[in-house]
């Protein structure tokens, strides 16, 4: 529980209880002070909770992005040895997938052809 909320709760009845004591005596001053300090009061309990909520949605969503590294960890070991076993049943299938993607990455990196220079140049 934040403090915000602790002393947001405290003024918020001390706000009450000044509005009570004006409404008794019919003191206007009173009355309007005793509402202003509860709505203050209302004010910093409400930011009290919101901070409690933020808090509590950055801890959960730490636990959940641990929780997830270390699930990936066994996912990339479990999708590693999959990958091993099929290459080891079907060796050749394995080498004609690894060629072609060496292939299509090299056409992907090569330069491209040269463009012939302009056949005038205008020299202003």
């Amino acid at each position: 529980m934040d403090k915000d909320r602790i002393v947001g709760s405290a003024k918020e009845f001390a706000g009450r209880v000044e509005g009570a004591v004006g409404d008794i005596a019919q003191d206007t001053k009173t009355q309007a002070s005793g509402r202003a300090r509860e709505a203050a009061g209302s004010v910093q309990d409400l930011y009290g909770q919101a901070k409690d909520a933020a808090r509590e949605a950055g801890e959960t969503a730490a636990a959940y992005a641990k929780d997830a590294y270390e699930a990936g960890g066994e996912t990339f070991r479990d999708g590693s040895q999959a990958l091993a076993k099929r290459v080891h049943d079907n060796p050749l299938g394995a080498l004609l997938v690894a060629g072609g993607i060496g292939f299509a990455l090299a056409l992907l990196m090569s330069r491209p052809a040269r463009r012939p220079p302009p056949r005038w140049r205008y020299y202003g």
